[in-house]
């Protein structure tokens, strides 16, 4: 069974628009704010639910944060990749990892488990950081 045609719509424009002009992870309630003072008409119950589309087409990579908030940004690699995330500035790295994925399929397979999805945050400190903590 195919995928239904996801409808471009002025609100999904207006958000796709705000994500290309942040560079980094947004949260919802910031892209709703961005919109707002953009002059965009948009819901945050909109916002919300475009990000959360995009993000299950693949179109935005989500960060949780220890609370549990997402924040979203547009994907730099198309293919399936992690991050590295600075602790301190946030500063966010895309990775290819493997190994993560061999590990992956094997534990689903060892447990009788069949399509594996993860996702995979490593959490640390940048060199940019480290530099200013020493200065």
């Amino acid at each position: 069974m195919s995928q239904p045609e996801t409808r471009i719509t002025k609100q999904r424009l207006a958000v796709t628009q705000a994500l290309s002009e942040i560079d980094d992870f947004a949260t919802a309630q910031q892209l709703h704010r961005w919109l707002q003072d953009s002059e965009k008409k948009v819901s945050l119950a909109t916002v919300y639910r475009l990000l959360q589309s995009m993000a299950d087409d693949g179109l935005l990579d989500v960060l949780r944060s220890g609370d549990g908030e997402a924040r979203f940004r547009q994907c730099v690699t198309e293919t399936h990749h992690h991050h590295l995330v600075c602790r301190s500035c946030s500063k966010t790295v895309e990775v290819q990892a493997p190994s993560v994925e061999r590990w992956a399929a094997r534990v689903a397979a060892e447990h009788d488990f069949s399509e594996p999805e993860h996702t995979v945050e490593i959490y640390g400190i940048c060199a940019e950081c480290r530099a200013k903590k020493l200065a």
